[in-house]
């Protein structure tokens, strides 16, 4: 079997990519990362090359335009953190030498000797393994963003290059999957900072209502774990509910856990994501939380960018796939969308 010069180069592409991908499998989530940040950011580089701008100051003014946009939404929730970090110190000293625990009629004594020990082991444990994972974190947020920048800046050459692999007669369908591609990646981030923001408006009457101290902190740290998944705002209440644990306080314990986490860790996606789905990226609200949840628990934390994309993909080549039994050209079926 004679093969032609394009099926031999591309089959070699394939090849080194799937090669490329075993090798450098430590940093492929950041490398996912930075093709959908930068995916969103390309109209925004397009916007400062039509007024002027060369490519080179235009791809690292919308990187920089990010990175300060990110630092100035998580500002807020970090600073509260640390205007209350004195308070929490205050906290921690205020725990008396001993605490009675009752549990099924047997009381336990707990020292605070004992219970220094566990927390200065559990916090050098954490120390060492911040300390071991600083430079590898550095590594990857720099690489992050040489990757954002390269890719805005070579926006044209990547495009041309993906669009190269694909038949003439096929390109209306790329065209139909990087419309979706762009517009899930747009409704997702769009969707975990609604969540954050639902989260911290939840949170803060609830925390309030439970006779805290500090529910503004408690909101903001519970709206800030949004953007870590699978464990997300469930750490807070999980914290709130030891402590009254080991103050003896079984039935706060049990409220703060079940029906904090229900309002706090749990409504907001409920209430905030499925309805959303639909306004920003076309997708009915079941479908989107099906990609969210499976891709978090199939993936890690990658997941909930990766999930959602692929479920928005399979509808997209669905709609695509019925638009062609049906004798519909794609344009007519982006027309009528």
């Amino acid at each position: 079997m004679n093969l032609s010069r394009q099926e031999v180069l591309g089959g070699l592409f394939v090849f080194v990519t799937v090669v490329a991908a075993a090798l450098l499998a430590d940093v492929l989530a950041t490398v996912f990362f930075s093709i959908t940040v930068a995916y969103l950011l390309f109209p925004v580089r397009r916007w400062l090359t039509a007024r002027g701008l060369s490519a080179q100051v235009a791809s690292l003014v919308t990187t920089l335009a990010a990175f300060f946009g990110t630092l100035a939404f998580a500002a807020p929730f970090v600073a509260v953190l640390l205007l209350r970090l004195d308070d929490l110190l205050v906290v921690l000293e205020s725990i008396p030498d001993e605490i009675l625990v009752e549990v099924a009629g047997l009381t336990y004594t707990l020292t605070l000797e004992e219970l220094s020990t566990v927390l200065v082991r559990f916090a050098r444990t954490l120390a060492t393994a911040s300390a071991t994972a600083a430079p590898v974190l550095l590594i990857k947020f720099t690489l992050f963003g040489l990757l954002v920048f390269s890719l805005l800046f070579h926006q044209q050459d990547a495009r041309r290059a993906t669009f190269a692999l694909v038949p003439s007669e096929y390109r209306d369908v790329a065209e139909a999957l990087n419309r979706r591609t762009r517009e899930t990646l747009f409704a997702i981030y769009v969707l975990q900072a609604a969540v954050a923001v639902g989260t911290f408006l939840i949170a803060l009457p609830v925390f309030s209502l439970f006779g805290y101290d500090y529910p503004l902190t408690l909101a903001a740290v519970s709206a800030l774990l949004q953007f870590v998944p699978i464990v997300g705002p469930s750490l807070v209440l999980a914290a709130l509910a030891g402590w009254h644990v080991v103050s003896g306080q079984l039935v706060q314990a049990a409220l703060v856990f079940f029906v904090g986490g229900f309002l706090v860790a749990w409504l907001p996606d409920i209430l905030i994501r499925p309805r959303l789905a639909r306004e920003t990226a076309d997708l009915p609200g079941s479908l989107y939380f099906v990609g969210f949840v499976g891709g978090v628990l199939s993936l890690g934390p990658i997941g909930f960018i990766a999930g959602p994309l692929a479920v928005g993909l399979v509808v997209e080549l669905a709609n695509l796939l019925a638009a062609e039994l049906n004798g519909e050209s794609t344009e007519s079926l982006e027309t009528t969308e």
